[in-house]
This record gives structure tokens, sequence and C-alpha cells, in this order.
């Protein structure tokens, strides 16, 4: 796919790899939309990169969803990509009763229902132009689970089952569906687990969003950048093992409570 004079909306695109995408989407040459749920981040985004576009919204709530998409089509009806990259990555102690029945499902309203529900409203859309694209951004997590972040586990596991029946679905139109299978990356996401996860094995950002970007040119539908080749690997020939080491930081967890 052409990766350059794009319509691009990037969901949580204030922090993070989504930053990192708007940043070299912009150098890239594309119309970039950002949303976030944070007027104060989008206003830093804007001062940075004064050609981006900045719409607050919420991706957990169905109604904004719906109003960013009036707003957005109004404005760009040449919108052709799609980026579902906002998320939250929480450390949770099932043992905890502190959780209630709606604290507990956040991750899967911002990880899987936000992007599901995105994709449901933007669709018809995308699939009028000649050319669009879907990101959905997973994780390796997907892969394998980690155990102290539970839930999140669940909702990139989800969402990546989702985007290959979404791929198959869009076999015939002009929608390609691409899946970002992320490693660990030094971002704010992963700020809080600094004491159970080796920062050597955090990938710097930019580099992650150039190798998805190339694999979108490339027409590479499932991107695993770093360590989420290796992770791609180990889920299928060692799994136990791997799973045994990523559960370690469990016991700590449940000490600290």
């Amino acid at each position: 796919m052409n990766i350059s004079n794009n319509t691009i909306l990037i969901t949580g695109g204030t922090s993070g790899l989504g930053l990192e995408f708007t940043r070299q989407l912009v150098d890239w040459g594309n119309t970039v939309l950002v949303t976030g749920r944070d007027l104060s981040k989008l206003g830093k985004t804007k001062k940075i990169f004064p050609q981006v576009h900045i719409f607050q919204s919420d991706v957990s709530d169905p109604k904004a969803i719906r109003e960013l998409y009036e707003r957005v089509i109004t404005q760009f009806p040449n919108l052709n990509v799609l980026i579902n990259n906002a998320g939250e990555m929480r450390k949770i102690n099932l043992h905890d009763v502190s959780y209630d029945l709606e604290n507990i499902t956040r991750e899967i309203e911002i990880n899987l229902s936000g992007p599901i529900r995105m994709v449901q409203q933007f669709l018809p859309h995308l699939k009028t132009q000649k050319a669009a694209a879907i990101l959905n951004v997973t994780s390796g997590i997907a892969l394998i689970p980690f155990p102290i972040s539970p839930i999140y586990g669940a909702s990139k596991s989800g969402l990546r089952s989702y985007t290959k029946s979404l791929r198959i679905q869009m076999k015939n139109t002009s929608v390609k569906v691409f899946e970002l299978v992320a490693p660990g990356a030094k971002t704010p996401l992963n700020d809080k687990f600094e004491k159970d996860v080796d920062p050597k094995t955090l990938m710097d950002p930019g580099k992650l969003v150039a190798i998805a970007i190339k694999g979108i040119e490339n027409d590479t539908l499932d991107i695993y950048p770093g360590l989420a080749k290796l992770l791609k690997i180990a889920s299928r020939v060692a799994p136990g093992f791997l799973l045994q080491q990523l559960s370690k930081p469990v016991d700590k967890m449940q000490l600290d409570q």
C-alpha cells in the first residue's frame, strides 16, 4: 500500500506508539487525525505537529465514537486509513476484591470493544475508498499470557482473533486489514512494569513504528517487530516454558499487596 498522501485516523495518538505513528506518518506526507481523551495532551500534540488535526474522543464510549465519525467524515471525506492504537495495560491481582464489576473489564472496553466499535462505525466509509486500510495494534502478550496483566492479555488475544476474522471478511473489498503484534516498547504504557520487565528487552518506539509502516508499504498483513518474532516461535515450540518465565512477577505482586 502507498504510505503517502493518505488521510489517517489514529486513536490514542498523543503518547507512546500512537505519538510515534503520528510523527512518522506526518513525515511521509499524510493528513493525520489524532484522537485522545486528554485535551491537554491533544493540545501538546498539536503544538509539536501543527499540521495534525485533533479530536477529543473516548474509544470506550459508543456515543463518542458515533460523534467522532460525524465530525471526521464531514471534515475529511477522504479518510482511508484507521489505526486502532488506543490501549490501557494494568497490573491486576485477581485476589484483590477492590475491583468492582465495571472496573475489572475496563481494558476490554478500551482495547477490544473500542477497536471493534471503531471498525463497525468507520467500515462502510472505508469501503467506499479506492484504497483503504485498518491497522489493529495487538501485542506479543496476545500470543502468550502475561499473568500479572490478565485482562490486558485477554483483550489483546480477543483483538487478534477479531482482526483475523475481519481480514477474511474484507477479502473482496478495497480494505486491507493489518495487525501489528507489538513487543514491549519504551513507552508510558510500560512505565508501571519497570520492576517486572527487563528494560533491555523493550524496543525503541521509533524503530518499532518504522517496521510497522514498512510492513504496511509491503502489504505484510501480520507485522512482528523485534522480540515479537521470537515470541511467535516460542509460543508454538515451548509455550509452557515461556508461560513459566512470564509468570515469575506474580509472586512478588501478591506479596506486595
